[in-house]
């Protein structure tokens, strides 16, 4: 089973790629999409979703996690990530991709133990849970994050 990760972001979106055989994840991939900021809102809005078909293209994942809107003061970036969060789940559901969503909070809570954790802090657990010799990057181990949470809080669940 894959599963695939995603944390979205007005300027980069991190994921993470997860194989699952027999209850053993083995870290399958992750990276950064980087949405340049010099293409308007609605071209970084089309390369999003071409990327992210690639990505889907290129690992076949089963079932993906999407990180939900953070709630901050400021109403436009709200907005930016509801428009990337709605392409994302857009080409994964296109892909028949079941799409799971998961809060900041309950990511970092399934990973770290601590839903208040650090950035650094998720970037270590997920180095450690996985094995990995060197460290994702920041957005990339949000992403690898995201899809832990989502084999934690589904695993019975999904087929």
């Amino acid at each position: 089973m894959i599963l695939l990760g995603i944390d979205p972001g007005s300027r980069k979106c991190g994921y993470g790629i997860l194989h699952i055989e027999h209850f053993k994840i083995i870290a399958a991939g992750s990276g950064t999409i980087n949405l340049k900021p010099s293409l308007s809102s609605v071209d970084r809005l089309y390369f999003l979703g071409e990327r992210l078909n690639e990505i889907v293209a290129e690992y076949r994942p089963d079932y993906a996690a999407v990180e939900s809107i953070f709630y901050g003061k400021n109403m436009q970036t709200a907005f930016t990530l509801g428009h990337i969060r709605g392409v994302i789940i857009y080409i994964l559901r296109q892909q028949t991709i079941p799409v799971y969503s998961y809060s900041p909070r309950e990511i970092k809570q399934s990973v770290s133990g601590r839903g208040n954790a650090t950035k650094t802090q998720v970037e270590y657990m997920v180095q450690s849970m996985l094995n990995l010799k060197v460290a994702a990057k920041e957005d990339a181990a949000d992403g690898l994050a995201c899809a832990i949470c989502l084999y934690n809080k589904e695993k019975f669940n999904l087929k």
